[in-house]
């Protein structure tokens, strides 16, 4: 295919070298401002230079400019979950019981405020991303540790009550169980959290529950006994078990597990933290590099939605408004990972896992609690399919 030199040509440069875009047909294009302008792209001039803004229309995989079509190549991921396994997914991580307090404002200190709403929820990283999945239909198994008191009475229960197999779970007798205090602003949904844990409640390299990994398709873990999880990591791998991790910050031992992630996904400030560098994706890029050749390593970024880094391309996906209006983001970034692991577990390419993600962050946003009102394959099929 031949591409004429300016602006045009530019464009289809760019398209085909970095964004993975190929021609339906060989043709020989040809551009005048008349032909961009009925492409939905105008030339302007902007503080007295001439600049190009650009319209597409996409349908699918293929993309329609200027009356010429092209294949979009998805990114795929260099790997696949072994198709037969007793568990969908294994999760190994936190959890937690949540005391939610919706305010109309945040607080100044040494001020009284009366608060909106207030309730107690299960929460907790793995053990909130396992919910997820259940309730989309996969099949899920939970290893961790609960306290014995009421709280971890109540989170091992709701844990049980949504069919997350729980026989590796352990319970610490005397151990107070992972609490957090969570403050929602009523106007944004936006929290701050205060917790605890206790130091009973964490695993040695040694305890990492053993003949467990391999029971799943895919391996999830949040990384907060960084040794153990390296442990598991290295068992799931040997057993061609998929490993994802859920990672927000730097913990000692960290650098034992991520040498065997083959996803890892985090929130924006945790390769800002890794790294030392402040730009999202020169961070991003960076922290690949910590990771094994062919590792995928992304972030999301609130309510900008999320992007992904492989092989030289960022893989990016909006967020989805929330149905209703958002009511409270704690556990969005848990749900995102039930969303993204579902698409992986269904064959989607990278695109298709965000977008399935986003939406799943987007649903469970609609209610108070990390739990509340993570979706059923209905309502993300409606979300996605544009129904709201």
């Amino acid at each position: 295919m031949q591409i004429d030199a300016g602006a045009g040509g530019q464009i289809f440069k760019f398209l085909f070298q970095r964004q993975r875009f190929h021609p339906v047909c060989s043709c020989r294009l040809a551009f005048s401002t008349d032909s961009l302008a009925h492409g939905g792209a105008r030339e302007e001039t902007w503080r007295g230079k001439r600049r190009l803004r650009l319209g597409f229309t996409f349908r699918g995989e293929v993309v329609t400019f200027c009356g010429a079509s092209f294949f979009r190549q998805p990114v795929r991921f260099p790997f696949e979950p072994p198709r037969e396994r007793e568990f969908d997914a294994v999760g190994f991580g936190l959890n937690a019981v949540d005391h939610l307090v919706v305010v109309s404002a945040y607080p100044q200190f040494d001020t009284k405020v009366r608060l909106v709403e207030h309730a107690r929820a299960a929460g907790g990283q793995t053990a909130t991303t396992l919910t997820g999945l259940q309730r989309l239909g996969m099949k899920t198994a939970y290893a961790g540790r609960f306290g014995s008191d009421d709280a971890g009475r109540f989170g091992l229960e709701e844990l049980r009550a949504e069919g997350v197999d729980v026989e590796r779970a352990e319970v610490v007798e005397g151990a107070r169980n992972q609490i957090a205090f969570i403050v929602i602003d009523a106007r944004t949904g936006e929290r701050t959290i205060m917790w605890d844990r206790d130091e009973r409640l964490t695993y040695q390299e040694y305890e990492a529950p053993r003949n467990f990994a391999a029971r799943g398709r895919v391996l999830h873990m949040d990384a907060h006994d960084p040794r153990a999880c390296a442990r598991l990591a290295r068992e799931a791998r040997a057993a061609s078990t998929v490993v994802t991790v859920d990672v927000d910050n730097i913990y000692d031992g960290l650098e034992e597990l991520l040498p065997h992630v083959d996803v890892l996904v985090s929130s924006k400030e945790f390769p800002r933290r890794l790294t030392g560098i402040d730009d999202e994706r020169a961070a991003l890029v960076a922290a690949k590099s910590l990771l094994r050749a062919d590792a995928i390593v992304g972030m999301t970024v609130g309510e900008r939605g999320a992007v992904v880094y492989h092989e030289g391309v960022f893989v990016e996906s909006p967020a989805f408004a929330v149905p209703g209006g958002c009511r409270d983001t704690t556990g969005a970034g848990d749900a995102f990972h039930a969303g993204f692991l579902h698409g992986l577990l269904r064959g989607e390419e990278i695109e298709g896992c965000l977008r399935i993600a986003c939406a799943v962050a987007a649903l469970k946003c609609r209610s108070l609690g990390a739990r509340t009102a993570l979706p059923t394959p209905r309502e993300l099929e409606r979300l996605l399919a544009g129904e709201g």
